[in-house]
C-alpha cells in the first residue's frame, strides 16, 4: 500500500511530495516551522477523516490533524497531514446557550453567530484560530477569569477514533476520553465537530491604550494595582512592544464583560498616565472581539515562548522594564486567576492554574540567525523571572513537550489513555503525550 492509494479511499484532495500545491498545503501557520510530512489530505467530510485514519492504521503510518496549522510543532516526519479546514458549519441554539461547530470553523465565525443573541464563546485574541484546535489545548480566553478554560465549556465531541470508527464523546458516554480531550491535545481521537456552552455577553467593553515606551513603569504599576483587585469579568494584558520602524511603546489590552460606564469606572486609574498615543477603548461587539489586539490574520514566521509566573514583585519589574526588548517584538503579561485558579482538579488535564500571571514572548524570526537571537532573549527572560515550570498546552512552542503542561499525575493518566485508545500510535498531536 502506497500513499498514492489514498486517492482511492477519500473524496477530498490528496497531495504528495512533488505535486503542485503540496508545499503550500503542508505549511504550518508559523512559517518558521518546517513540516516534513509524507502527504497532505484535505478532508471533505467526516467520512474522509475516517477513511484516512483507517488507511494509516493498515499502512503503519501516523495521522496529524490540523485545521489551519496553528500551534504546529514541526514534529511530523513521515506523517500524513490531515487538513480538516473544510469541515465547517456553525449552529447556535440560543435558548440552550449552546453552539456546535465543525472542526474547521474559526472563532470569528462562532462569535459572529453567537453575538447576535448576546452570547459569546470563550475565544482568545485571534478570530482566525480554529475552535477545535484551540479547545483541545485547553484554550485561554479573554473570559477565562470568569468562565475557565474554553475546554471547560465543552459538552460533547464528535470524533473518529484511532480505529477509524465514529463516536460521540461526552462526560456520560466516555468520561476518560472526554477528560483527555478537554485540554490534553489531539492525541486520542480526531475531532470532527464540537458542542460547547455559550456565555452571556449582553455588554462588552474593551480595547487597547498605547503610550510611549518611557511610560512603561507607570503603566506597569497601574497594571499591578488593577489586577490585584480586578473582578473576574475584567482581563488585562500588559505589553511592551516594538513595531517595525517605530519607537518603543507600552500598551494595555483589556476586555470586560460589562458596560462601558462600568469599565471606565474600574479603570479610572489609567486616566492619570499622560502622553496617551491612542485610546481605542469602547463598547465592543462580540463579533469584533479580535479587534482588541488586531492579531495578524495571515501566516508569518515567528518564535514564541510562554511561561507561568508565580508573581510580579519589584525584582520582576526591573527585569521586565529596564532593558530593551529587542530582538523581540513583544513582551506580554496576561492576568490569570479567577475561575482558572478555582478550577476543579478533575475537570481536565490542565487542572487549576495557581499562577496569577502568564508571560508571553514573541519575536519575528524569518531567518535562522533571528530564530536563535529571539530564542536567546526569551531564555534570558525565563531565567530571570520566577516561573513555575509549567506551561499552558495551548501555548506550547516547538522544542517543548506535552509533559511541560501537566502535573506528573495528569501526564501519566494521559499516557495511559493514549496507550489504551491508540496502541499503534496512529494519531499524532502537535505535542504528543508519549514523546
Amino acid at each position: 500500500m502506497t500513499n498514492a492509494d489514498m486517492r482511492s479511499v477519500v473524496d477530498g484532495r490528496v497531495l504528495l511530495p512533488g505535486d503542485d500545491g503540496f508545499e503550500r498545503a503542508s505549511k504550518a501557520w508559523n512559517l518558521s516551522v518546517d513540516q516534513p510530512v509524507a502527504a497532505v489530505v484535505e478532508a471533505r467530510d467526516a467520512g474522509d477523516v475516517a477513511a484516512v485514519v483507517r488507511y494509516a492504521g493498515k499502512a503503519g503510518l501516523s495521522v496529524s490533524a490540523q485545521p489551519s496549522g496553528h500551534g504546529a510543532s514541526g514534529d511530523t516526519e513521515g506523517v500524513i497531514l490531515l487538513r480538516t479546514g473544510r469541515l465547517g458549519g456553525v449552529e447556535v441554539r440560543p435558548e440552550e446557550r449552546l453552539a456546535r461547530a465543525g472542526a474547521g470553523v474559526r472563532w470569528g465565525e462562532v462569535l459572529t453567530a453567537a453575538g447576535k443573541h448576546g452570547l459569546t464563546g470563550l475565544a482568545g485574541s485571534s478570530p482566525v484560530v480554529s475552535v477545535t484546535g484551540y479547545t483541545l489545548g485547553g484554550g485561554l480566553s479573554w473570559f477565562s477569569r470568569k468562565h475557565g478554560f474554553a475546554a471547560d465549556s465543552v459538552r460533547a465531541f464528535d470524533v473518529i477514533g484511532a480505529d477509524g470508527e465514529p463516536a460521540r464523546v461526552s462526560a456520560d458516554s466516555d468520561p476518560d476520553l472526554f477528560w483527555a480531550l478537554r485540554g490534553g491535545g489531539g492525541d486520542f481521537a480526531v475531532v470532527t465537530a464540537i458542542e460547547f456552552e455559550l456565555h452571556p455577553a449582553p455588554a462588552l467593553y474593551g480595547g487597547r491604550i498605547l503610550w510611549p515606551g518611557h511610560r512603561s513603569h507607570e503603566v506597569f504599576e497601574a497594571f499591578r494595582e488593577l489586577t490585584a483587585e480586578a473582578p473576574d469579568e475584567l482581563t488585562l494584558w500588559f505589553n511592551r512592544v516594538r513595531f517595525p520602524q517605530a519607537p518603543p511603546m507600552v500598551a494595555l489590552d483589556l476586555a470586560f464583560l460589562g458596560t462601558e460606564d462600568e469599565g471606565r469606572a474600574l479603570l479610572g486609574r489609567l486616566g492619570r498616565i499622560d502622553e496617551v498615543i491612542a485610546d481605542k477603548r469602547g463598547t465592543v461587539a462580540v463579533a469584533d472581539l479580535g479587534d482588541i489586539t488586531a492579531d495578524p490574520t495571515d501566516p508569518a514566521p515567528g518564535r514564541s515562548r510562554a511561561e507561568l509566573l508565580t508573581g510580579l514583585d519589584d525584582a520582576a519589574a526591573v527585569t521586565l522594564l529596564d532593558s530593551p526588548i529587542e530582538p523581540l517584538a513583544a513582551v506580554q503579561i496576561r492576568h490569570l486567576g479567577g475561575a482558572l485558579a478555582r478550577r476543579r482538579p478533575g475537570a481536565g488535564p490542565s487542572g487549576p492554574l495557581a499562577e496569577p500571571y502568564l508571560l508571553y514572548l514573541f519575536g519575528i524570526a524569518p531567518t535562522s540567525d533571528l530564530v536563535a537571537a529571539v530564542g536567546a532573549k526569551q531564555g534570558w527572560y525565563a531565567g530571570e523571572l520566577d516561573v513555575s515550570g509549567r506551561k499552558p498546552y495551548t501555548l506550547l512552542a516547538p522544542g517543548e513537550r506535552a509533559a511541560d503542561a501537566f502535573t506528573e499525575e495528569a501526564a501519566g493518566r494521559l499516557r495511559q489513555i493514549k496507550r489504551a485508545r491508540d496502541p499503534h500510535n496512529v494519531l499524532r498531536a502537535n505535542f504528543p503525550v508519549l514523546a
